[in-house]
């Protein structure tokens, strides 16, 4: 309780509840002291607006009359003085002449009129041809004596309008100084005088930043006002103090207030009761007061004291004291008492409890801060040692560690998992051992009964003892006193133990500290068992995301390939690649990544992987195979919405996929990409640079409708394709564009590297210490197909062509040492060609690719699929492509945008397996009389 200074006590600076709602307007009212001199300011700002707009529509009207007058004259004088004006006045018809050169002159000097007149005031000249022939209104008389008169007059209408014009009127001379006429030119006088207008805005600006300035002044001063009175009114201050008093002297705590010069100023009723005060104590001196030499002391003094403990008399008084002006000596000192008698009998059992619920605290904060087992075993090992014991060791079952569900079988072997405290002197057994305890030991026993075990004495604990007589009687001798061992329990089951020393140097537990430690076990059980499910759902998922991975490198002729995939520390996610043989000596490139962590996440993974692999099959342009993907990712989540999925698994939520599918052509040396929402990968060309293709990003999978686009980039041969997830270059401590510069420049320098060596680099630059998101990643570094073995023609539409088709072929194979491979090589050439030229359409042509297998290709401009059937032994065809089927070991169809290719592949071993390959269909070539080769076609 502190005593009340005519000063705010607290920060708080808000009026009541009840008064807050009045705003502004309450500060403005015009009944209040502010509100008036908010009026008073309006009316000198608005007085002081008009006066500048009078004084400045004067000065401008001046100021234009002036202008006008001088531009008359001007006008006046330079048409007068004009060459031909002084002729054309003595010409027989002057209008004639000189009212289109009046009017042109009007228009360029922007004058309202320019009249010229006879020497008797007869206009020849008027902007409206029905005013010429008329009298000129205006004094001519100075003019006709040669000198130049400026008025203002009225007259006919005019084209600024009617209206008071200036004008001036000059005589014109002919060469002997006669005047022959004179001109007159004017502006009226109201448009001169709009000259001023556009000021007028300048002026209202200032007054109404006048008025905002002085609204703000005003409203500052009223909230301070408020602010120092609490918006309260005299009446409310009165009841304020009231209410003050009445608490001060009704709270158990004594208040004393002093002023400077030590004198009593105020003691509320508990300050009374616990000193003893007489009842006229006001305004008398503290040491006139009979206290004890401790408090009259440290009522006389100018030292703050902050919960220190005196004696008055019989009682021990908490004491606080404050100065009122600590920066002066004027002020006083506002002193509180409270009785702390009874307290201090149990101030020592409070500070016990004081610093169990701040380790019980602290291990609240501190275990669990992982989802590891042996991490979070030694958490609670550093959070009891030394605060609880000297030494903590930790002793889980194996199968906890593994992730795998406890059972009774496995409490004969512990394996220990963390060690705490001082341990240098002990002969504990290490980290990792496994321990064989003995049915004796506290150890198992707190295991098999379910409660905490307490050995005050350890050298009368024979159990304890049994276990290792001689290692036992090293900890005696080195200190160890007491242990209490505790189960680690968590759902009812066991799943290690936890063992708290003590030296004979700390005092030893007591059964309150048994308590104690089996609630820091309780708390500490849960984490590790969180730990271990999480170990046993990481491992799961790890093991079902490798098993969907790929095991091996396909073999394949144009990239030579390298990858590494490393699971996240937090939870699996879906991240996949995959590498895919495609027909033509093609290889495609995939690389995903699923949104989401978890079983559910990789095993979705899985299915769109298998999606990927059957759409490759079909040979799909990039951008179908990402469309297909979309619409299948799609069609999973309506199922997810409709209820089909198993609820209540985290994870299971489908909410799309990113997916990058590349196809590189080694003939051609292309590479065709494109991006559902993935990062775009980088290319290391073979000098080294690093760049990016410039692959179009597109919608992730899974948001449906959008289109995807695809682009062709050409790859010299030696470059690599570096393809990623997200979690490769994007973390909690930086974002994506700092990660991918990271990966450029790791990938710098790499032309002359091999793929495995920069994923290598690339891995030891890039991988965080904790990942906390999937990495995959795939390098590819491309070959080109050599000339040399590459061989294709254009066939034309001709069947009598074909035994040519055969030859070139032979020619072809025998040039490639393929002798072997002839018959069944030319017997599938001559069948695919024969069926182009009769049931496709031109352009046809064959190609043969030489590499790891013998592929060969014929093309035609038809989108007529081929299909393998069973013809009847009465049939004289359609036995073709089963022969070819039978010859080739794999063959299919793929379209372009030219029409379709099919296309076979051989196998090259040797001589006997391709012979080998010939023996099925023996029994169909004995029903072809093998002279028919020479026929264009089967």
């Amino acid at each position: 309780m502190e005593a009340f200074s005519g000063r705010p006590l607290g920060p708080e600076r808000h009026p009541p509840v009840g008064r807050s709602r009045k705003g502004r307007a309450s500060r403005l009212d015009p009944r209040s002291a502010a509100g008036q001199v908010f009026l008073l300011q309006v009316v000198i700002v608005v007085l002081l607006v008009v006066a500048a707009v009078v004084g400045m529509v004067l000065q401008a009207a001046s100021d234009a009359l002036q202008k006008g007058r001088r531009e008359s004259v001007i006008a006046a004088q330079s048409f007068a003085s004009a060459p031909g004006v002084a002729a054309a006045l003595q010409s027989p018809d002057p209008s004639a002449v000189l009212q289109p050169r009046a009017e042109a002159a009007r228009k360029r000097t922007g004058m309202d009129f320019i009249v010229v007149m006879s020497t008797k005031g007869i206009r020849y000249t008027y902007p409206y041809p029905r005013e010429i022939g008329k009298k000129f209104v205006g004094t001519i008389a100075p003019a006709l004596k040669g000198r130049t008169v400026v008025e203002q007059a009225g007259g006919p209408p005019l084209p600024a309008g009617q209206g008071t014009d200036v004008q001036a009127v000059v005589p014109v001379t002919d060469s002997r100084g006669k005047v022959v006429g004179l001109v007159s030119a004017g502006i009226t006088v109201k448009n001169v005088a709009e000259l001023w207008l556009p000021q007028l805005p300048i002026i209202l600006a200032g007054g109404a930043v006048a008025l905002a300035l002085a609204m703000t002044g005003t409203t500052l001063v009223s909230r301070r006002l408020r602010r120092q009175t609490f918006g309260l009114a005299p009446v409310e201050l009165a009841q304020l103090y009231e209410h003050h008093d009445a608490v001060l002297h009704a709270v158990r705590e004594g208040v004393l207030i002093t002023d400077a010069d030590g004198r009593l100023l105020l003691a509320n009723d508990e300050a009374t009761r616990l000193l003893g005060l007489p009842a006229d104590v006001r305004g008398r001196s503290v040491r006139e007061l009979g206290l004890s030499e401790p408090v009259m002391s440290l009522l006389s003094s100018r030292e703050e004291v902050t919960d220190e403990v005196r004696r008055a008399g019989d009682r021990l008084l908490a004491v606080n004291k404050r100065l009122t002006y600590p920066q002066s000596d004027r002020g006083g000192s506002v002193v509180t008492l409270r009785d702390t008698t009874e307290l201090a009998e149990v101030s020592g059992r409070a500070e016990v409890a004081r610093e169990r619920l701040k380790l019980l605290y602290e291990a609240g904060v501190r275990i669990g801060t992982t989802l590891d087992v042996r991490r979070t075993a030694q958490e609670l090992a550093d959070v009891a040692a030394p605060q609880f014991a000297d030494l903590v060791t930790v002793d889980l079952l194996d199968a906890v560690l593994r992730g795998w569900e406890p059972t009774a079988e496995g409490w004969r072997h512990l394996r220990r998992a963390a060690i705490g405290g001082e341990q240098r002197m002990m002969p504990v057994y290490p980290l990792d051992e496994v321990i064989a305890f003995s049915p004796r030991t506290p150890q198992m026993r707190t295991l098999q009964e379910g409660r905490g075990m307490l050995e005050t004495d350890l050298r009368r604990s024979h159990g304890w003892r049994e276990q290792d007589p001689e290692r036992s009687q090293k900890a005696l001798e080195g200190g160890l006193r007491s242990l209490v061992a505790v189960p680690l329990r968590a759902r009812n089951v066991p799943l290690g133990v936890a063992n708290f020393y003590r030296t004979a140097d700390s005092p030893a537990f007591e059964p309150e500290d048994l308590t104690f430690a089996e609630e820091l076990a309780v708390r500490a059980a849960v984490a590790i068992d969180n730990a271990r499910r999480f170990t046993r759902e990481h491992a799961m998922a790890v093991a079902l995301q490798r098993s969907l991975l790929p095991r091996g490198q396909p073999e394949q002729d144009a990239l030579e390939v390298a990858w590494r995939y490393l699971p996240s520390e937090e939870g699996v996610g879906g991240d996949w690649f995959d590498v895919i043989p495609l027909p033509g000596a093609r290889v495609a490139l995939v690389m995903g990544d699923v949104v989401g962590h978890g079983l559910h996440a990789a095993a979705t993974m899985g299915r769109l992987r298998t999606a990927v692999h059957n759409f490759s099959t079909l040979d799909l342009p990039v951008d179908e195979v990402l469309g297909n993907l979309d619409d299948m990712v799609v069609r999973m989540d309506n199922e997810r919405n409709r209820g089909d999925a198993v609820d209540g698994h985290e994870g299971e939520a489908v909410t799309g996929a990113t997916c990058l599918y590349a196809v590189y052509d080694p003939v051609a040396g292309t590479c065709t990409m494109a991006r559902a929402g993935h990062p775009e990968p980088v290319v290391v060309r073979p000098d080294g640079t690093v760049t990016c293709p410039g692959v179009p990003v597109s919608a992730p999978l899974g948001l449906g409708g959008y289109p995807f686009e695809s682009t062709e980039v050409s790859l010299p041969e030696g470059s690599q394709l570096v393809l990623y997830t997200d979690g490769l270059v994007e973390n909690r401590a930086h974002d994506f564009d700092v990660g991918l510069e990271r990966l450029r420049r790791a990938l710098r320098g790499s032309g002359k590297r091999t793929p495995e060596e920069t994923c290598q680099a690339v891995i030891d630059a890039l991988k965080p210490s904790r990942p906390s998101d999937d990495i995959a990643l795939l390098t590819a570094r491309t070959r080109m197909f050599p000339p040399s073995r590459v061989a294709e023609w254009d066939v034309p539409p001709d069947p009598a062509l074909v035994p040519s088709v055969r030859a070139r072929c032979r020619e072809t194979l025998l040039e490639w040492g393929l002798e072997e491979t002839g018959f069944a090589t030319e017997l599938i050439v001559s069948e695919l060609v024969t069926n182009a030229i009769r049931y496709g359409s031109p352009p046809v042509g064959v190609r043969l690719l030489h590499g790891r297998r013998l592929i060969c290709e014929v093309s035609d401009g038809s989108g007529t699929m081929p299909r393998l059937r069973r013809a009847a032994t009465t049939d004289e065809g359609g036995r073709g492509l089963f022969l070819v089927a039978q010859f080739a070991q794999r063959w299919g169809t793929r379209y372009t945008t030219r029409g379709k290719v099919i296309w076979t592949e051989q196998l090259l071993h040797d001589g006997e397996s391709a012979a080998s390959g010939l023996a099925p269909v023996d029994f169909l070539l004995d029903q072809f009389d093998l002279d028919q080769f020479d026929e264009p076609g089967l």
